[in-house]
Formats: C-alpha cells, structure tokens, sequence
C-alpha cells in the first residue's frame, strides 16, 4: 500500500466546544473546514474534529461502537478497497461529493478509513484560496 498521507478523525457531540479547543488552546493551524468538520494541521499529520452524526459504519452495535477512526489517504480507494475484500475484510465503499472512502475495522473493532488524497489536498487548497481571498 502507498500511503500519501495519514490522519487521526475525532467524532464529537461538542463540536464547537472541540473546535475552539484545538485552535485556541492547542493553537492547531486550520487545513480546512466546513459546517461539520474541521481539519487541523496535528504536528505533520491531521486531525479531523467532526460532528458525530451517529450513522452507522459497518453497523454492529451502533451504541458502543468507537467514534474515533484511523484515516490512511492513497491514490487509488477502490483498490485498496478491493484488495481487502480479497482478504475477507467487510469493507463500506462510499463516494461522495468530496472524495471517496473505504471504511473497514481491525480485529478489536477500531475504525480505519482509507480516503482519496487528491480530493483532499484540494479541500486544502481551496480552503487556502478563500482565506487569502478573505483577508
């Protein structure tokens, strides 16, 4: 697997609360961020802080599940995604809007997502031009 880059994604209740904390407090630098996540530059990696909306990820037992989620970006998700499906791993292949992710869980239920890099270097990207078209 190449990796083109790895992240942590936090699912909070709190996310405004969250939010401040990791830019005011923590000081983090904001990648990018819309009405239901923030992506924060974590010392070299990112973290996600993202509103928890409680829909299910490869639905066990939806109210003891772990919200928090190791994210791997690659080229190719429909590969990497096909390649685990090889390997008997039940994986939740989704496309939207804003890239493309498989999410898959490790033998301890731990949630693992790998996401398409280019479409998020350009949320990066364009959340860079609209803040210096801002200033």
């Amino acid at each position: 697997m190449k990796v083109a880059r790895t992240g942590l994604i936090l699912y909070v209740k709190a996310y405004k609360k969250c939010v401040a904390f990791y830019s005011e407090i923590l000081n983090l630098s904001i990648l990018f961020q819309n009405e239901d996540l923030t992506c924060f530059d974590f010392f070299g990696t990112y973290l996600m802080v993202e509103k928890e909306n409680r829909v299910g990820y490869l639905e066990e037992d939806s109210e003891i599940k772990n919200y928090n989620c190791l994210r791997i970006n690659v080229d190719d998700v429909q590969a990497i995604s096909e390649q685990l499906k090889q390997q008997n791993i039940n994986v939740d292949y989704q496309e939207h809007s804003w890239g493309t992710v498989a999410k898959f869980k490790d033998p301890e239920g731990n949630l693992i997502a790998c996401k398409d890099e280019a479409s998020f270097a350009k949320q990066i990207e364009d959340y860079k031009r609209i803040t210096i078209n801002d200033c």
